[in-house]
């Protein structure tokens, strides 16, 4: 039996709309996502506040479900936070390869992120055709954080254009996180 837990959904660069599966894990199950007050030009230090504050608010142990981005947020906040203990585990969805040479500007701040192991259980999913990730730059990740890897296919970037809807086997990946 799973206990009782908190989902807290953390968006990549520019957020997540109602169609994304995080938004509609939210519509449907009632997650928590993680507000940020730039979605254009995230700046780490500032969303890694954010995520503290939301992990502090939660009533129940926590499980993290982030996407692009937010994977390496969730991965950052984690090597630096006190309170990780409160952290089951992390569903971590195509992570995108920040070491890139044709990154985005605004994503700048984050070349430097977390490579070292997360203090709790997490499944990085990743697609074979991940236009910003290789597969090898997935397992590089999965590696250094400690992360069961999963390769899901051929989903492109894992998002709202991958057709996934309410995406009931990642559901159900995040929620193992979860069971003792």
């Amino acid at each position: 039996m799973t206990e009782q837990v908190t989902v807290l959904l953390l968006p990549g660069w520019l957020g997540s709309g109602p169609e994304h599966w995080q938004g509609r894990w939210a519509e449907l199950h009632g997650d928590h996502l993680v507000q940020q007050h730039d979605w254009t030009t995230p700046l780490r230090g500032d969303w890694i506040c954010e995520l503290e504050a939301a992990v502090l608010q939660a009533a129940f142990p926590v499980l993290l479900g982030a996407h692009s981005l937010g994977c390496h947020l969730a991965a950052g906040w984690a090597g630096i936070s006190r309170n990780a203990h409160r952290v089951k585990g992390a569903l971590l969805v195509a992570p995108p390869d920040l070491t890139r040479e044709d990154l985005p500007p605004a994503l700048q701040s984050w070349q430097r992120y977390a490579l070292q192991r997360v203090p709790f259980p997490t499944r990085l999913i990743s697609s074979t055709d991940d236009p910003y990730c290789s597969p090898e730059a997935a397992t590089r990740m999965a590696l250094a954080w400690g992360s069961r890897h999963i390769e899901a296919g051929a989903l492109r970037h894992i998002n709202a254009e991958s057709g996934l809807g309410d995406w009931p086997r990642g559901r159900d990946w995040l929620l193992e996180l979860a069971r003792p």
